[in-house]
């Protein structure tokens, strides 16, 4: 028996949707989709029909209540044991995906995440920071993810027995900002809450423009200073707050933000063109993480 669960906002998921009712009927398993759209302002009408397909369930939350606060929601409501959780903006690229899932279930299982890929072919001009931060930062091979299994964990598609959200669930203290995802993951690994990977990716498809990109992107950096700051996450659980920490430490962290400030038009620059520096995109969101540190 099982609940597949999207969040959404501002986004049609009836081809997502329509796919995974079509795998979950072939597989003749008991299974619910229930989809919630969180107050989008102008809710896409194709996901009206998500109602027409079998054991699926559409719905307008009343208010907007976060990405956290949502999946929460989602996993409280649902019916069955093992969730399947799925970002609206992904698609399904295995006619056996949700097989793949079932069949790694072992009696021990609390979380399996598949991994995701990228489109191969190069998008607009102005979508390719994301894309190719995407494919180079989170698009990982499965024997890259099992080094690092819960910093290698995204929220995006992921397998989970509901009796793990009884001992932890998505924090919706925290600022609706980002690395919501990074918080969930490292919370699991406080509470020794296995993360198995496979492989059995989605694709990405919610590609943004590269300014919005870099505005999230600060976002999170803003979310991650505040989590190491408020104790949520220690400095040297993920990278950037990592080397922040070694460049204060080293009494260099003036000098970075020196560089940050005399250069970071011209990083922007290189960020929103169409050949973007990862190296740049590094070095910017250090400068942007130390520089808020010291506001």
């Amino acid at each position: 028996m099982l609940s597949i669960l999207i969040p959404t906002y501002n986004y049609n998921v009836f081809p997502l949707a329509e796919k995974l009712a079509a795998q979950a009927e072939k597989l003749a398993i008991t299974f619910e989709i229930v989809v919630f759209d969180d107050c989008s302002p102008k809710p896409p009408t194709e996901n009206e029909s998500i109602n027409s397909l079998p054991n699926a369930t559409y719905k307008i939350l009343e208010k907007n209540i976060g990405r956290s606060a949502i999946r929460n929601l989602l996993a409280k409501t649902a019916a069955f044991d093992t969730l399947i959780f799925l970002d609206a903006d992904t698609m399904l690229i295995s006619e056996d995906y949700i097989s793949d899932y079932l069949e790694a279930l072992e009696s021990t299982t609390q979380i399996i995440y598949g991994g995701i890929v990228y489109q191969s072919e190069m998008p607009p001009e102005d979508e390719i920071l994301r894309w190719a931060y995407g494919n180079a930062r989170e698009a990982l091979p499965l024997e890259e993810r099992l080094k690092k299994p819960h910093l290698s964990f995204l929220t995006l598609s992921f397998l989970i027995k509901k009796d793990v959200f009884k001992i932890m669930k998505f924090n919706e203290e925290i600022p609706n900002l980002r690395h919501e995802d990074t918080l969930f993951a490292l919370d699991a690994k406080k509470n020794n809450i296995r993360v198995q990977h496979i492989d059995n990716p989605v694709m990405h498809l919610g590609l943004e423009t590269s300014s919005v990109f870099l505005r999230k992107s600060n976002e999170a950096v803003e979310a991650l200073r505040l989590f190491v700051k408020d104790g949520l996450i220690k400095a040297e659980e993920t990278r950037l707050s990592q080397f922040a920490d070694k460049i204060n430490r080293l009494h260099l962290s003036g000098g970075v933000r020196w560089i940050y400030r005399s250069f970071r038009k011209k990083m922007e620059v290189n960020l929103l063109s169409s050949k973007p520096s990862l190296f740049v995109f590094d070095v910017y969101r250090l400068g942007y993480y130390l520089t808020k540190s010291t506001a």
